[in-house]
């Protein structure tokens, strides 16, 4: 995935983080099994900057700690229109297709639980979505900050396509 409109943690203020899915993993050995945890965290100040992470320990507070880490890591700026977005948008990551869709004031949020909250923890307010195919958490999350990350703001437009402003507008 692309980093889009990446940014430090340490010049965030207000950082909240949401545990989705915590995963239990069994490896079968020689002597026995294994017993492992994933964990799939979102991380934002519901303003605008969200991030995503994934880890992997022997115990699930570490699995946790790790994942928040590796969220705080990647954060990204998502261009809104106020408290939705600015216009439709599809992304696919691996085999899960996302579709969100922006929503007038007062919709809410209509969203499944992992897309929920990575819209949520984004700023999102007013969103409508739908999840195509592979409903998989950890895919489904990263499909909608694909899509999420996709958003550009009418000055990058502008300045992608060497128009001013008011070209974009009219």
């Amino acid at each position: 995935m692309k980093r889009y409109n990446h940014i430090k943690a340490e010049t965030v203020e207000g950082l909240e983080e949401y545990t989705i899915k915590i995963n239990k993993v069994n490896k079968v050995v020689t002597g026995g099994r294994t017993l492992s945890f994933s964990a799939l965290v979102v991380v934002g100040n519901r303003n605008g900057i969200v991030g995503l992470g994934f880890g992997k320990a022997k115990e699930i507070p570490e699995a946790v700690r790790k994942a928040s880490e590796h969220a705080r890591k990647n954060l990204h700026r998502i261009n809104l229109q106020g408290h939705t977005i600015p216009f439709p948008i599809e992304a696919k990551y691996c085999s899960s297709r996302v579709r969100i869709l922006p929503a007038a004031e007062g919709t809410g949020v209509i969203a499944g639980g992992n897309i929920r909250a990575v819209l949520e923890y984004a700023g999102v307010e007013n969103i409508l979505s739908k999840t195509y195919n592979s409903r998989n958490a950890i895919n489904s999350a990263k499909a909608v900050l694909k899509a999420l990350l996709c958003l550009k703001s009418p000055r990058d437009l502008a300045r992608q396509r060497d128009l001013s402003l008011t070209d974009i507008y009219n």
